[in-house]
């Protein structure tokens, strides 16, 4: 990939404000921004999790009332 694509990708990311720039005298530095990140992780990923951490509490609970303690 060529500097110039990298370049406009990070121009792409830091107006979408998932990444952070900071520039240090002749360069200039990229951090990604963990906020939006983590209000998308609660968005789109959060939610699958969620409902498997449901499926495993369900199943424990069933084993348990089986009689055998885990």
């Amino acid at each position: 990939m060529s500097r110039q694509a990298v370049n406009k990708h990070l121009v792409l990311l830091e107006a979408a404000n998932l990444v952070v720039t900071v520039k240090q005298g002749r360069e200039k530095l990229n951090y990604l921004n963990p906020v939006p990140i983590n209000e998308i992780y609660k968005r789109w990923i959060g939610q699958f999790g969620q409902k498997r951490l449901q499926s495993l509490h369900n199943l424990k609970s069933a084993i348990n009332e089986n009689g055998h303690e885990y």
